[in-house]
This record gives C-alpha cells, sequence and structure tokens, in this order.
C-alpha cells in the first residue's frame, strides 16, 4: 500500500510540507529579489553623486587635494561649491582650489551633501576671487605654467588681472583655467 490507507490521497501532513516547502521558497526569493533591488537603487543613489557634492560634505574635514603638476594642498574644508573648495592650511593661509584643477583627494569619506541650492549653486569661481580682489589681499597664484606673487584686480567672467609684487606695478592675466589654486600669504 502507499499509505494513504487505500483512499488514493496523500495524507494530510505531506500537503502541508509541501505547501509549506513552497511558500518557503517563495519568501527566499523575494528576500533575494528585495536585496537585488536595494543593491541596484544604491548604485544608481552613488551614480549621481558629484565631487562637489562629497567635497561639500566633507567641511571641517582635513583634505590633502593634489592638483595638475602633483602640487599638493594640505588643509581643512571650509567651504565648498561647484567650482571651487576652500582649505584652511593654517597659520591664517587659505587656498581657493577650482575643482577643474583637482586631480586627486586623500581623506574624502563617502558622506555627501544634499545637492546645492539654486543661490549656492550661483557662486562660481569668479565670485570668490572677487571677494579676494575686494579685500586686497596678497596672493600667491599657482598656475600650469608657474606660480605668480601679488594682488588681484579685476576678475573678469573667465580669467583674473594680478598686479605682480615683482617686478612691481607690471601685472598679468591668467585665465581661470589655468589656475590651480590662489593661496593667501
Amino acid at each position: 500500500m502507499d499509505g494513504d490507507g487505500g483512499t488514493g490521497r496523500a495524507p494530510a501532513g505531506r500537503w502541508e510540507q509541501l505547501f509549506s516547502d513552497l511558500e518557503a521558497q517563495l519568501a527566499a526569493g523575494r528576500a533575494d529579489e528585495a536585496r537585488w533591488d536595494v543593491a541596484e537603487l544604491t548604485r544608481a543613489e552613488r551614480a549621481r553623486v558629484t565631487l562637489t557634492d562629497r567635497l561639500r560634505g566633507a567641511i571641517g574635514t582635513r583634505l590633502r587635494v593634489v592638483t595638475a603638476h602633483g602640487e599638493p594642498l594640505e588643509g581643512l574644508v571650509t567651504e565648498a561649491a561647484a567650482q571651487w573648495l576652500l582649505l584652511d592650511l593654517g597659520a591664517g593661509r587659505r587656498a581657493v582650489v577650482p575643482t577643474a584643477a583637482v586631480r586627486s583627494v586623500d581623506g574624502l569619506g563617502p558622506r555627501a551633501a544634499p545637492p546645492a541650492g539654486r543661490l549656492e549653486s550661483a557662486l562660481g569661481l569668479g565670485h570668490v576671487l572677487r571677494a579676494l580682489a575686494r579685500d586686497r589681499v596678497v596672493v600667491t597664484v599657482r598656475t600650469d605654467a608657474g606660480t605668480l606673487a601679488g594682488r588681484l584686480d579685476r576678475v573678469g567672467a573667465d580669467h583674473v588681472d594680478l598686479t605682480l609684487e615683482a617686478p612691481a606695478g607690471r601685472w598679468t592675466t591668467v585665465p581661470f583655467a589655468a589656475l590651480l589654486a590662489v593661496v593667501s600669504r
């Protein structure tokens, strides 16, 4: 006999066991699918995070920023915007680093700030350089062609005029694209 008492039916315990097994397989499949969905959503969210968002998320963190030509700057992030980063280098010195000049960043954690608002996004490199020109700050301007020292005079849409310390009174124009850092002295 087949254990069904001659009725031709499977015992009730076997049906319950079969459905329990199917439910367990279905639950495991749903859990796997949910894990995959979470992982996929996490990857998609990370793909939208910009370097600027991560730099803004690092305000108050000490970073080592390497610009083109391998020039490192190490300091505390005090401000960050889409086009620039402000580092406190210590001893009263600060550096404005165009984000376009950044080649690598050491010490940047995974934290990211939410995307910048409209007003914050409008604070371009020219804005911060005009503030330095207005305050007549003596600076060292690092460019891809060398280092210049003086005061920022006029700031255009894509360039800055610098009155040089030596020779005194001579000035030069530097395109924003050539700037690696503007460091206060």
